[in-house]
């Protein structure tokens, strides 16, 4: 099934040039045609594909998707959009980027398919860091899977810049327990965006990630 046209890229595009409010309210019908009213349904479809595999997943589309506004209180760049669009499908979706889940991001240039903890509490960190350094063997094990290693490579984040006492033989052994974030980045061509095979292709990245997320929430919880 075709979710988008070309026109969700084409109109972010046009808002790379025309990045103010003006344009967009002359464009407002176009941007809910091409880019917010398809969207919410590939979410609504996603999340059900999802729920065949996860119950949990108890959401809408309305609590995953983010604004299209930016918000520029505290940056220097003005302007008022994104040049992008995004939703964070999880047990508790947008609300909580400390839960597990699969992020993803459509732009022009790409599909950013993110997933893993990307704000975990300073509590949940703590819990993170202790059940690796218990068994680090299970962590690495998840981690080499191969389809995990395909998709999206290693684990990222930032790190602690001064380890203390209490962690540093265990970052000896396992150096992502020095990490304070433990997620990961897959990427796609914007073309698949108005492919018919897009959301077969996002839950091929959603399995591989899997493991790892139900690693992490459990370690969270």
């Amino acid at each position: 099934m075709h979710y988008f046209t070309e026109d969700f890229v084409l109109f972010f595009k046009d808002l790379a040039k025309n990045n103010h409010k003006d344009w967009f309210h002359d464009n407002k019908n176009r941007y809910e045609k091409s880019v917010k009213k398809p969207f919410e349904v590939f979410v609504e479809k996603l999340i059900e594909e999802i729920q065949r595999y996860d119950s949990d997943i108890m959401i809408k589309p309305k609590d995953c998707i983010l604004r299209i506004n930016r918000d520029i209180r505290f940056s220097k760049d003005k302007s008022p959009y994104n040049l992008h669009y995004t939703a964070f499908v999880s047990r508790e979706g947008r609300k909580d980027k400390s839960i597990p889940g699969i992020f993803l991001r459509f732009s022009p240039e790409m599909i950013g398919i993110m997933g893993g903890c990307f704000g975990p509490s300073k509590e949940q960190l703590h819990r993170i860091r202790t059940t690796i350094s218990k068994d680090a063997t299970t962590f690495k094990d998840l981690l080499e899977h191969t389809d995990f290693v395909q998709r999206f490579g290693e684990i990222r984040g930032e790190t602690m810049k001064r380890i203390p006492k209490e962690w540093q033989e265990a970052c000896k052994k396992e150096p992502l327990i020095a990490n304070k974030q433990f997620y990961f980045v897959g990427e796609e061509a914007s073309g698949l965006i108005s492919s018919r095979n897009l959301i077969e292709e996002i839950m091929k990245y959603w399995h591989a990630m899997r493991p790892i997320n139900e690693y992490l929430l459990k370690t969270i919880q």
